[in-house]
């Protein structure tokens, strides 16, 4: 079998090193030796956009937790509109350079899309300054509500983290959460902060392929009025 090849090194501030590897077509980002993300397994990072933007096709400002190796940014473009735009608050500008030099064609090169912004820094501090701004929070940050790569993450899924995010809504607006597996105490807080919360387990490959890898992606909507879903133009 081919061996494994690091191709860049970075390190999470207080936290583990990740490394983007690859094998023949297939890449990973490992953190403390243990894969974060996968080129192989992305449809639960697809799913994470479809959940939150299916009932928001008129979603005008979309912000996204993580670059990753931009599927969920790719899948949140796809799904709106020509005037909306889609922030990516991506830590590590590491992850940036990876994604532009290496990776950027394995979800169709989100950062070349006009509609996106890419700011470097800490998606909590994005979300603490934000009233009421974002229809559409994707979080997909480290390894869900159980960070292992920095542990400072943990702050975005404790109760102060889930208040922010709440705040961060428009009325109708809906947060969407990408976790390695279930978290009912993550569950409870959401629906503390007045979210009706709920979690959804999706195929980690996607595809509609019912066996396998799984993953949980936490869908919590803010009360308030909702914009009108409108047919979108075929294209």
């Amino acid at each position: 079998m081919q061996p494994w090849e690091i191709v860049e090194r970075a390190r999470a501030p207080g936290g583990d090193e990740l490394q983007l590897a690859r094998r023949g077509g297939e890449w990973v980002v490992r953190a403390g030796g243990r894969v974060l993300m996968s080129s192989r397994m992305h449809g639960s990072e697809e799913a994470l956009a479809a959940l939150a933007l299916r009932r928001l096709e008129r979603a005008r400002t979309v912000l996204v937790g993580g670059l990753g190796l931009g599927y969920t940014a790719r899948a949140a473009l796809d799904r709106v509109g020509p005037e909306a735009r889609v922030i990516v608050a991506e830590l590590l500008p590491e992850l940036a350079g990876w994604n532009r030099r290496h990776v950027g064609d394995l979800a169709g090169r989100p950062l070349d899309d006009p509609r996106l912004r890419l700011q470097i820094g800490d998606v909590f501090g994005r979300i603490a300054e934000a009233h009421g701004a974002f229809d559409a929070i994707l979080l997909d940050v480290d390894n869900g509500a159980s960070p292992i790569a920095a542990p400072a993450n943990r702050r975005l899924y404790g109760s102060k983290g889930v208040r922010a995010c709440a705040e961060a809504l428009r009325p109708g607006g809906v947060l969407a959460v990408w976790s390695a597996g279930p978290d009912e105490a993550y569950l409870e807080r959401l629906s503390r902060a007045g979210l009706a919360a709920r979690a959804e387990v999706v195929p980690a490959r996607g595809g509609g392929a019912g066996g396998g890898v799984k993953h949980v992606i936490f869908v919590a909507e803010k009360p308030g009025a909702r914009r009108a879903a409108v047919p979108r133009p075929r294209r």
